[in-house]
């Protein structure tokens, strides 16, 4: 740990990226390391306990989006539910078409997915966005064809944070007899999702994005909905992931479905009223910021804002440095040096997709920690602009323009 973080309070606002695992998560898994411990494919008693708290897990996951415990597959994260979903699905279905269609801001585990499908003979459709990163229904019914065979649209953005019109584009797919994915990773926990009203024959979403641990994650996959298997070896998962099974993530996994599903709804108009707060005092306190993302179609604890004339890694390093911990973009490619696919998708220009920062907040976020960041980091943003020779020029043309 560095010198500085320890004599300051740490504030972490990158809960979108991950979160803690909560503590009774911590405590449920904890047996399931040594006391414990069978194989849940093994016949006797060791391997039929750790068997049945596979099961009650499963329950819980599926409760929370209202769906049966037999259709949630367990996998490593949503990476790999994303992958099960497009490959499992294109795999089954290719001899009916090779159509599929997605949007041009999906997480890279399911637009990499799509690159390697179109590799193997599929064809990809990227719908476009708005400058909000809002998909319109009518440009996903458009894009359907006589080979369309899947539509995966993300239920809502893990940049900007913007909620998709799901459950329109669910209805326009089953209309037209055609498999739905979505993507629930930032959702799931967090705001309602109800598999049957959103109409999805396939969802993923993760453990550590709801306060469970990492290396563990599901995916939905609606009774009748025929899918091939990525992994063989093993009969696991009705012969649908094959390994063996990961018992304390699992078990863990279950603990936080359950524990989200009981604190939702205080816990979203809680992020709310301080993601308003933060997102309104800096725009109070700062010239030329901005919201990226729709202003009320968000997640309610994303606030991601374009600081114009300062560079994000640099208002990044600086809050760092001040013990307070955000995001630039996606976690997944926060290395990566050309800017967001995501904020370009919305029509930013690269500087300024550059300017931009995403602060996501979580259960231990407190009104003292929004006070923190409104109090340091429009100084950050002053002493930055100041810095460059550039910037007042820029601004002056900026507000005459």
């Amino acid at each position: 740990m560095r010198k500085y973080a320890r004599k300051m309070k740490r504030i972490y606002l990158d809960y979108a990226a991950t979160t803690p695992a909560h503590p009774e998560v911590v405590k449920a898994m904890q047996s399931y390391y040594s006391n414990a411990f069978g194989n849940s494919s093994s016949i006797h008693s060791y391997g039929q306990e750790t068997r049945e708290a596979i099961e009650i897990a499963r329950k819980k996951v599926a409760a929370l989006i209202n769906a049966r415990s037999e259709e949630i597959i367990f996998t490593s994260g949503g990476t790999e539910a994303d992958n099960l979903a497009l490959k499992g699905i294109a795999y089954t279905s290719k001899d009916r078409g090779n159509h599929i269609i997605t949007s041009s801001i999906e997480h890279h585990a399911v637009m990499e997915t799509c690159d390697f499908l179109k590799e193997q003979g599929f064809r990809i459709t990227c719908v476009p966005v708005d400058k909000y990163g809002l998909i319109n229904p009518e440009d996903v019914k458009k894009a359907i064809t006589d080979k369309t065979i899947l539509i995966s649209i993300m239920h809502a953005n893990n940049e900007v944070g913007t909620i998709q019109p799901i459950a329109e584009i669910g209805k326009l797919a089953r209309e037209a007899d055609i498999l739905f994915h979505t993507d629930a990773v930032q959702t799931v926990g967090h705001i309602p999702v109800d598999v049957n009203e959103i109409r999805a024959d396939l969802l993923s979403t993760s453990a550590h994005k709801l306060y469970g641990p990492k290396g563990v994650g599901a995916l939905y996959v609606r009774k009748g909905t025929k899918i091939t298997s990525l992994l063989h070896g093993g009969e696991q998962e009705n012969r649908r992931r094959a390994g063996t099974h990961n018992t304390p993530a699992i078990v863990g996994f279950g603990k936080a479905a359950e524990l989200a599903q009981k604190e939702l709804q205080h816990e979203s108009k809680h992020l709310t009223s301080l993601r308003n707060k933060l997102i309104n005092g800096l725009q109070k306190q700062v010239e030329h910021i901005y919201l990226n993302g729709h202003p009320t179609k968000r997640l309610p604890n994303n606030a991601n804002i374009r600081v114009d004339f300062v560079e994000g890694e640099a208002m990044l390093l600086s809050l760092d440095l001040e013990g307070i911990a955000i995001s630039t973009g996606s976690a997944c490619s926060s290395s990566n040096l050309k800017p967001s696919h995501i904020l370009t998708a919305i029509g930013l220009q690269p500087d300024q997709a550059h300017s931009s920062l995403r602060l996501s907040l979580g259960r231990e976020t407190t009104e003292e920690d929004i006070g923190r960041v409104l109090e340091v980091l429009p100084q950050i943003i002053a002493r930055l602009r100041a810095m460059s020779p550039l910037t007042k020029s820029s601004m002056q043309e900026k507000t005459n323009a």
